[in-house]
């Protein structure tokens, strides 16, 4: 692969209006604009991002964690295309300076196809269908459809959400730039090659639209049947913003919820540092007093290495990145010091974050709510003709294909409808179908 092909202008869904623009926003920074004014983006306000959502403390929900993780993209991306210009100047009049703009549009657009009540939605529509009430509709269903059901992935469906055509809307669905869509893709494969880690990165029904986005941006094809791609290069950079953020704003958020005291959070932060460095931090801590202000200082700090860090394991490893042979992730490439502290904080948050109660709870009323739903949802659009299922069809949003005369289709507009619903509207759709809740009269 190549940087002269890999960044290409040319959008999605207007192909045969590509050309040359001239203007002061770049057509990347459209692609964050675009992203930044849609709908689906606001409705990430009210997404879970592993804490319920705010009482009393204002913790990280999917829009803010969408927001920091682009802030840190952009500063990879840019600091990658510096030196990548200062190694290869001639690349200087292409589009790899504008690296920064595509992956922090990339960045704000990872998180957008998935469901409400954090990753327990993603397994719970999985789950639905490969152990519990959907496992019926096996037979009705060709091998790779069925396969795309039960590996239901975040981020396939935001591939999906960004390209597909809804009803009603127009052609190449957020008509993104083909860097900007094939940036997002983790995992470059189809359901059939996700195995027991359930990821891949598009439905069979988006199949031949990554393959024309890779095809133009020559990304390195691997396997045709089933389809599979090396990664856009990009890629590493958003999940290294992605990585960066979450761990040290979970870790930020458990210490304003007292999960973790303050000492601890402290030792975690100041362990990605050598002693000398430790000692001038610590100094700095004492110019203020407020505990919550000295460890967003400390994750700072950490964010700003794990940046270098990632940015520099990006360099040293261009060249395999470019072949298509490079393994795992940026972050599992950075140097000792580092690497151990942020095992050590990725082991802590599995044991006292992400497996707390607050997070279970929420997880566990997430994978209630959302089978049933899908349990009712997946019913009426198999038996359309019953009086109950004409009810709530009739609730879904026009934009939805739910009368489709294919089945696939028709589950797929259940999705597309259920994993785009906020946290608060589908709990409260929930209870208005159990009756516990009433419009006001």
């Amino acid at each position: 692969m190549n940087w002269n092909t890999l960044i290409s202008a040319k959008r999605f869904g207007l192909e045969e209006f590509h050309q040359e623009r001239h203007e002061n926003r770049s057509e990347f920074q459209r692609d964050y604009d675009r992203l930044v004014f849609s709908a689906p983006f606001r409705r990430l306000q009210n997404k879970t991002q592993v804490f319920p959502l705010p009482g009393s403390i204002f913790v990280h929900n999917r829009l803010t964690h969408s927001l920091e993780v682009s802030c840190v993209g952009r500063s990879l991306g840019n600091d990658v295309a510096k030196a990548i210009l200062t190694r290869q100047p001639e690349l200087k009049d292409s589009y790899l300076p504008e690296i920064g703009s595509i992956v922090s549009a990339a960045c704000l657009a990872h998180d957008l196809g998935n469901p409400p009540f954090g990753h327990s939605g993603e397994r719970a529509i999985s789950t639905f269908f490969s152990e519990g009430k959907g496992m019926t509709l096996k037979g009705q269903l060709p091998a790779e459809q069925w396969e795309d059901l039960t590996h239901f992935e975040g981020n396939a469906n935001a591939f999906r959400l960004l390209t597909h055509q809804f009803e009603g809307r127009r052609k190449g669905g957020f008509v993104l730039t083909y860097s900007t869509l094939a940036s997002i893709v983790k995992y470059p494969f189809s359901s059939s090659l996700a195995g027991k880690k359930s990821k891949f990165g598009f439905f069979t029904t988006e199949e031949d639209s990554f393959r024309r986005i890779a095809e133009e941006l020559g990304m390195k094809k691997l396997n045709d049947a089933p389809l599979k791609y090396a990664r856009h290069p990009l890629v590493y950079l958003v999940e290294a913003a992605d990585d960066i953020c979450y761990q040290m704003m979970d870790i930020e958020d458990a210490h304003k919820l007292k999960i973790l005291t303050t000492q601890e959070t402290q030792d975690l932060l100041l362990s990605y540092f050598p002693e000398e460095r430790k000692t001038h931090m610590l100094k700095t801590l004492k110019l203020v007093s407020d505990v919550n202000e000295q460890i967003a200082y400390l994750r700072s700090c950490v964010i700003g290495l794990l940046i270098q860090e990632c940015t520099q394991a990006f360099l040293n490893n261009e060249e395999n990145i470019l072949e298509g042979e490079f393994e795992g992730s940026l972050i599992k490439h950075i140097s000792e010091l580092p690497a151990g502290a942020y095992k050590h904080s990725a082991d802590i948050s599995l044991k006292k974050i992400y497996r707390s109660r607050d997070v279970l709870d929420i997880e566990l009323a997430g994978f209630r709510i959302i089978s049933t739903l899908l349990d009712l949802m997946i019913d009426a659009v198999c038996s359309p003709e019953k009086a109950y299922s004409q009810l709530l069809i009739n609730r879904v949003s026009g934009q939805y294909n739910i009368k489709a005369p294919v089945l696939y289709e028709r589950i797929q507009a259940v999705l597309d409808y259920i994993s785009g619903m906020t946290d608060v509207y589908a709990l409260d759709l929930y209870r208005k179908i159990n009756g516990n809740s009433l419009p006001a009269v």
